[in-house]
Parts: C-alpha cells; structure tokens; sequence
C-alpha cells in the first residue's frame, strides 16, 4: 500500500480533495474489515434513483408475496435477498442503457429526477438489496392471524390483524436509533455476515484484473453460483432423500430404537449425513459468515444436549420421557396422544376452563423441546454475562464518548468518512416514529373490542423487555453472527403475569420479541450502508418504506389464503394430497398452548 491513499469528499457542498495516511486507514481493530471493506467513498455517485424506487419496491413485493405464499405449503419456499442482489444488477444495466435521460420536474415543487442519471451504480444496488431484505423477512405477526385463523377456528378483525403486523415490524425501529452509536459507529461491532455482503458487491461492481493463471472475483463468483444452483436442483427435485442418509436406520430398518438413533429428521442423527448444502448449513445459516469460534462453541453445545443430556433422560425414562417422541414439538397429553385445546378452553370468553383442564390432563412436552425451552432462558442469561464480562468497559467508554468530537479512538476511518461526507439521521426522527407506533400498538390491543386479549401494561411491559437485550443480544450479533432471540422469555413472563390467554401471550411475545428482533435487523443494514458509504438518510427511508410496503403484502398475502383455502393447516380435514399444511405455524400453536394456557398449571 502507498504511504497516501487519496480520498475525495464533500465540504459544504464543494468537492475537495484529503490525503489520509496509513495511521488513518489501519486503523480498524477487525483485520476482516480491513481486508475487505473499501476505505474510499465518492459522495457525487446518486443513490435514490428512478431504478432504485422502481428494482426495490418490485423486489421487496415479489418476495413478500412469494415466501408468504410458499410458507402455508408442505414444502416451504424461502427465497433469501441475495436473489434479488443477483437479478437486479442485469436489470439495472438495462435501464441505463435504454432509459431516456430526460430531467422532469415535479409540479408545485422544486424536486426534479430523471429516469436514467447515468451509468448503474453500486450505492443504487445496496438500495435495492436493503429493499429485498425488507421482502425477505416476514412479519412475525402473520403467525398470529394463522392460528387464529386456522388452528383456534375463531374470527380477528382484519384492521386489527393490519395494524398488528405493521406495529410489530415498525417498533424496534425506535430502539435502533436508541443505540446505534454503539452498534454501528463502534468499529468493534462489525457484525461479520455484512462482510459477505461487502465481498459480493465489489466482486459484482469493481473492474478487476485477472491474476496469471487465477480467477477474478466475477469469475469465481459465477462459477460457484452456476455450481451450486445446478446441484441443488438434485436433492430438492430428483433426489430428495440424500438431504439425510443414515446407515443406522438402513441396517436395522425395522427397529425403533435404531430410528431414533440414527435418523437425521426425528433422531439423534448418529451415522447420518446429508449431501444438501441446505440441510448441512441450516443450524447457522451461513457457516461461512460466522467466525470459528463461534462455530465451535455451538458445535461443542450440541454435543452436550443432543448426545449427553438428551440420551440420558429419555432412556432413563425421567418424567416418564418415553411416553413422548424423542424429537418433537408438539405438546401432548397424558397418554402420549395430541393434546387437545378445545376441551380446555372457554368457546366464548376464549381463556382457560380449569376445571376442564384438571380433568383432562396437564401439558407434556418431548425431552428435547423441554430442553430446548430450558437452554433458551440460560442463553439469555448468559448473554448478559458475557457482554459484561467482555465489552462492558468498551460499552461504557462508547457511551460516555458519544458526544465528544469526531477524533476520539472509538471511531475508525468508515465512520470519520461518513460523518465528513453525509447527514446523520436525526435522532427526533427515531424518537416521533417510536411514539406513533407506540400509541397505534396499545390502540390495537386495547381497541377493536380487546380481541388480542393483551391490555396496555402488556406492551410497555415487551417494550421495556425489548430495550433491556437490544444492547447485550445485538453485542453478540455484531461479534459473533449469533444471537439468542426473546420469544421463550416473552413467554414465560407474560403468562404468569396474565395466564390463560393464548393470544395475549403470543401477542406480547411478538412486540417484545419482533421489536428487538427489528431493531437488530435494522441496525445490520445500517451498518452494510456504513460499509458501503450510503447516505444515512437515503438508509432509513428504504428501510422505512420497505418495510411498511413488505408487511402489507405479507398481510395481504396471508389473508387472502387462510379466507380461500378451506381447511387450511387442518391435517385432519384436508385432502390427503394437500399441500396446505402449514408446517413452520404448528410450533407457534404449540407454544401458545404451553405458555398462554398452562403455564401456571
């Protein structure tokens, strides 16, 4: 490297030009951003274009529509943004090179845009992923309306469904802006899955030579992506099966024992492998976004619980464990069957019969998803634990830097070029989104004839659950690529708090869970925008806009299907060659059966 590397930014809206010295450039503490984020901007290049507006919201639309669709449907379909990063880079050359450059005006005011600013542009292209990130991940609300819907046969005002699954994907919005000096500004917190992102872009974007007898990035790039779509076409249309070969279970095929040994969809998974890059990634998403160590402590917890605890309390029969199915999520009662719901629960004040209950029977879960449910509170617990143990100085260095000048050893040299060449997001903007949000979430539970059980105490009680682990949880995320989420805790608390209401538990659930989970989401792409030099506020526009656009097309989406397809989710009325049945919600059912029913009893 040169002993200067020439930046150009803007200075009251003039161009110059800065030299910044090494100093300067090395000075992020992540070696894996260094050697993979660019350390130059060139704040001329626009951004919200025509293209933009147009290639996100078609992508953030075509998304939502499609993985609502599909996740209704035996095998679920779940297309990920990095899709629409591929589809839209083609597209968005083409309308470069065929759109007229024509300037209009808007009438009645002084904005003016044109179709075609010029050449398709990087900044433009993280727009438009930011806006299929928004389509990619669904409303956690929508498993709301489906249970309702589908599995407690009962009827929800469809204005009170809406605004349920727009506030819940709109509140952690406020706690983003609450901390995102520190997860974002923060060098330390490089949140390790943008860097993948990071890579993509500039493999798609920069002219590269090629080495002597090597690849450039593009060429890698196509030749792994050409690779891997052609091979997933085998296990998932022609061989299904090789997603989990087990010797065990084809040796002994007739012995339980042996099926719960060695299958890798209902057992322990011993001498099973799968030659699906789906299946073999699943438990972390991308292996390859995550640092090892990370990897390697989740390797060493599965072996603790699938292959020590699990093993040990099943076939010691420990709380009778063997009634139950090894591997399950289903709750069941006393004789091992399906539990059934409705002989507990009031048909017209839709809470708990307890006198139904004690003469039915108690909940029961499987081993494994009791140990699941136990870990999950030890996660939460230990995250806290860890992030002060290791980062609470930093944290509280950070903090009390947060208003003093640019210079000080918190911030690196991505966050001193975006602080020199764009405006930061006012903090008031956080602070009204929040508080219309707020009051539309308590008018939705408090309003519409309380139909989601939950009154006004219940949600400033998740929203200050939410506040309490953004920072710790998004610490973890931003280190590690790994966080726990709050959907037990939510749980727990809230139904011993107000038991025997299924849906004030599962609402309470989402806007404490959801609000976080949101925050953490938008804190993520705020700092792939901060890797890639996109004006702050062009950033929170998409993210805004996307995601209001997404959450009503999932809606709308869902709606449409659980008032058309009769019986959907039912496996015991539908056809038997019906694609209907809705596997990803069953588990959501499940857990408001546990926590929202019995779990005080």
């Amino acid at each position: 490297m040169s002993l200067l590397t020439s930046h150009t930014f803007e200075v009251n809206g003039n161009l110059s030009s800065k030299k910044i010295t090494d100093e300067e450039v090395n000075d992020s503490p992540i070696e894996e951003v260094r050697l993979t984020v660019p350390i130059t901007d060139d704040p001329t290049i626009p951004c919200l274009t025509f293209r933009t507006w147009v290639l996100g919201l078609l992508s953030c639309v075509l998304l939502s529509f499609v993985n609502q669709f599909f996740t209704y449907r035996t095998n679920p379909l779940s297309i990920s943004s990095v899709c629409a990063q591929i589809v839209t880079l083609p597209l968005g050359k083409l309308m470069a090179a065929t759109l007229p450059s024509k300037v209009f005006r808007v009438p009645l005011t002084n904005w003016s845009f044109s179709l075609n600013p010029g050449p398709f542009n990087l900044k433009e292209h993280v727009l438009i992923t930011i806006f299929a990130n928004a389509g990619a991940g669904g409303p956690y609300a929508v498993n709301i309306i489906t249970i309702v819907k589908a599995f407690y046969r009962r009827g929800i005002n469809v204005f009170a469904a809406m605004l349920l699954a727009q506030t819940t994907q709109l509140l952690g919005y406020g706690w983003a802006g609450l901390f995102r000096k520190f997860l974002v500004d923060s060098p330390y917190m490089w949140w390790p899955g943008n860097l993948v992102q990071v890579s993509l872009f500039r493999a798609l974007h920069e002219d590269e030579k090629r080495p002597k007898g090597g690849l450039s990035r593009m060429q890698f790039f196509l030749m792994v992506f050409i690779s891997s779509f052609a091979y997933y076409i085998i296990p998932n249309y022609f061989f299904p099966s090789i997603s989990a070969l087990s010797f065990v279970c084809w040796i002994w095929k007739d012995s339980v024992t042996a099926q719960q040994i060695g299958s890798g969809l209902k057992g322990l998974g011993i001498g099973s492998f799968g030659l699906d890059w789906a299946t073999v990634a699943s438990f972390l998403g991308s292996p390859l976004a995550t640092p090892a160590f990370s990897i390697f402590n989740t390797l060493v917890g599965f072996i603790l619980t699938v292959y020590v605890l699990l093993p040990i309390t099943y076939w010691t029969n420990a709380y009778n464990a063997k009634r139950f199915p090894l591997i399950s999520a289903d709750v069941f009662d006393s004789e091992g069957k399906r539990y059934n719901i409705t002989r507990i629960l009031d048909s017209k004040t839709f809470s708990i019969d307890y006198g139904a209950y004690n003469s039915y029977s108690k909940i029961n879960l499987s081993a494994f998803f009791t140990y699941s449910y136990g870990l999950s509170f030890a996660t939460l617990m230990a995250s806290i634990t860890h992030v002060i143990l290791f980062y609470g100085k930093n944290t509280w260095q950070s903090w009390r830097n947060v208003d003093k000048s640019a210079s000080n050893k918190f911030e690196d040299v991505h966050t001193r070029l975006m602080k020199r060449n764009y405006k930061a997001v006012p903090q008031w903007w956080f602070v009204v989104l929040l508080i219309i949000v707020l009051g539309l979430s308590i008018y939705t539970c408090e309003g519409f004839g309380k139909q989601l059980q939950l009154p006004y105490w219940g949600i400033l009680l998740a929203c200050a659950m939410a506040i309490l682990f953004v920072l710790p949880v998004g610490v973890l995320a931003a280190t590690t690529n790994q966080g726990p989420g709050l959907n037990v805790i939510t749980e727990l608390v809230i139904g011993y708090l107000y038991p025997g209401k299924p849906l004030a538990n599962v609402t309470f659930k989402t806007y404490g869970y959801i609000s976080m989970n949101q925050a953490l989401t938008f804190l993520l792409d705020f700092k792939l925008g901060h890797y890639m030099k996109i004006p702050p506020r062009s950033m929170f526009l998409v993210q805004l806009v996307g995601t209001v656009v997404a959450s009503t097309v999932y809606f709308a989406t869902a709606w449409w299907l659980l008032t058309s397809i009769e019986n959907i989710c039912n496996l015991d009325l539908l056809p038997a060659d019906s694609p209907w049945t809705c596997p990803g919600d069953d588990v959501f059912y499940n857990a408001s059966i546990i926590w929202g029913v019995g779990c005080l009893v």
